[in-house]
């Protein structure tokens, strides 16, 4: 623990004192702009997104925003500043503000317990629960594995509502010491969405449009999105070698409030998202005067938490010493300018905002593809172009090659699990009605190929087929390829040859101890 404070004092330091201590360079907006178009255009091209929208705000002035390509293929529709985008984990920094407006505006303190205010709350362990403060909520280093429960929020539609989600809480298991190591965690968003629902005495959507929207005159959605604003939406797309270019219409923006709103759920497009970078930039104050949040605010939300591992890609690219968490915020150092960051990844969009207070410059990609290549490029050119002008890197065929050259390592340990395609009983003794304590109902049938087929009570996109694998085990293979992984489905059968249970396994002979499914196992139901 005393090691780990270190840690963080050094990198809340490192983070005001680098930045405070670089040379600002003299640039001019069209330097920084340059090729920018052309950039912007071989990066959808390169990594098969068909549409972005960016703005960027530098002194206080809106330097650049507009849109390239298309927010629907068919028929072929344009992106624009005001096209709607999924902000997915940008989502992320209006749960914190609105957190942070919570304690100030209830009187309490980030070291309030979560309990305190919602009495169900509670974790595996009682002690844990116990002492699970605000401020835990917003770090990553609960103890869970990273993405634990995301399999209650996707693929959407989820049929989980959001006090489900926090009672099913208890049921994950803790991988690592309470506060001990950084792992990435959406449900403690949403939860701490309800906390500040819970305070405020109405629905979250409502606080974020009452709190923050509303008064930056952004015309942005954390609940229901408007008939007008359905009028210019990106639609989400994906890609692989076999179909080219695809659609995803589970993840598209359909007009209702998600239950993942707090962890990555809300709608907004480039020119709103300027307005939220400059409130930031200007210490809480948007450019109409409003008062969102203090400086004092600004500084809590944008101050070193969790350390974060620096890779050698961080180094070679970035000149990077260190990289932190804040709340609801990632922070580093870019060849010496301290850079405030989050990005948002979800099938069929990808988002990053970054902003570089030395610099008074702010930064907002919002894209309808899947492949991070084309956000990453884009916010490298930018970037770079005001950090470290002197650099002449081509960042599109840079992250080409990056990506290519970690498919080839992927491959090439790639171990794809081979059985002999018979299991031991009839097929229709593994079919019938499966229950897991937390994650609800699974119905196994036989339908008239002879096949046996998977749907979920709660979550409508988990489908699929069981496939013969050896012994008790079978191969699901989802519907939905993009919505889920092929896995295992290991089944139990006692001594009189009668099923009595299964559990999923990821499709591969390692052993895994955490993954989606780890915290479930479905009983057949009597």
């Amino acid at each position: 623990m005393i090691t780990l404070r270190i840690k963080h004092i050094f990198a809340t330091l490192m983070l005001t004192t680098t930045s405070a201590c670089a040379a600002q360079p003299e640039l001019s907006s069209a330097a920084g702009l340059a090729n920018l178009d052309n950039v912007v255009n071989a990066a959808l091209q390169t990594f098969y997104t068909p549409g972005m929208a960016v703005g960027i705000i530098k002194n206080g002035e809106v330097v650049y925003l507009d849109g390239a390509g298309q927010r629907q293929l068919d028929p072929a529709l344009p992106v624009n500043a005001d096209t709607y985008f999924r902000l997915a984990s940008t989502s992320k920094a209006f749960t914190a503000a609105a957190l942070a407006m919570a304690i100030e505006d209830f009187e309490l303190s980030w070291d309030t317990r979560v309990t305190d205010i919602l009495p169900g709350f509670q974790m595996q362990d009682a002690w844990v629960t116990r002492e699970f403060t605000l401020m835990d909520l917003l770090v990553h280093r609960s103890g869970l594995a990273s993405g634990a429960g995301d399999s209650m929020l996707w693929p959407e539609p989820s049929g989980f509502s959001r006090e489900e989600i926090i009672h099913n809480l208890r049921y994950l298991t803790p991988v690592s010491s309470f506060r001990s190591a950084y792992a990435y965690s959406n449900l403690m968003y949403i939860t701490a969405g309800e906390v500040v629902a819970k305070l405020y005495q109405k629905p979250f959507a409502e606080v974020i449009n009452d709190k923050i929207f509303a008064p930056l005159d952004m015309q942005c959605f954390a609940g229901d999105q408007t008939d007008a604003a359905l009028n210019n939406v990106a639609l989400s797309y994906g890609h692989n070698d076999e179909r080219g270019i695809y659609a995803i219409p589970r993840n598209g923006i359909q007009g209702s409030e998600l239950v993942s709103a707090a962890a990555g759920g809300i709608v907004c497009n480039a020119s709103g998202m300027l307005k939220w970078l400059q409130m930031w930039l200007n210490k809480g104050t948007g450019q109409n005067g409003a008062q969102i949040l203090t400086p004092e605010q600004v500084e809590t939300i944008h101050k070193a938490r969790t350390v974060l591992s620096v890779s050698d890609t961080d180094d070679e690219w970035d000149d990077t010493l260190f990289k932190a968490y804040g709340l609801g915020w990632r922070l580093a150092d870019v060849h010496g300018y301290q850079v405030i960051s989050h990005t948002g990844t979800l099938s069929g969009y990808q988002a990053y905002v970054a902003m570089v207070p030395k610099l008074h410059l702010a930064v907002v990609l919002l894209n309808n593809g899947s492949n991070y290549g084309a956000r990453s490029a884009v916010m490298q050119h930018i970037l770079k172009s005001y950090i470290a002008p002197q650099e002449t890197t081509d960042w599109v065929q840079t992250l080409k090659e990056y990506q290519a050259e970690r498919e080839q390592r992927y491959l090439a340990n790639l171990d794809v699990p081979e059985g002999i395609g018979e299991v031991v009983l009839d097929p229709l003794a593994y079919s019938g009605e499966f229950t897991d304590t937390w994650y609800g109902t699974m119905q196994i049938t036989l339908n008239q190929a002879g096949q046996l087929r998977l749907s979920s009570d709660k979550m409508t996109m988990l489908t699929g087929t069981l496939e013969p694998f050896s012994d008790h085990t079978f191969v699901i293979r989802w519907d939905n390829q993009n919505a889920a992984s092929d896995a295992f489905m290991h089944f139990d059968v006692n001594p009189a040859r009668q099923v009595t249970g299964f559990k999923f396994h990821p499709f591969t002979y390692k052993e895994k101890l955490s993954h989606n499914f780890s915290d479930t196992y479905f009983t057949r139901s009597e």
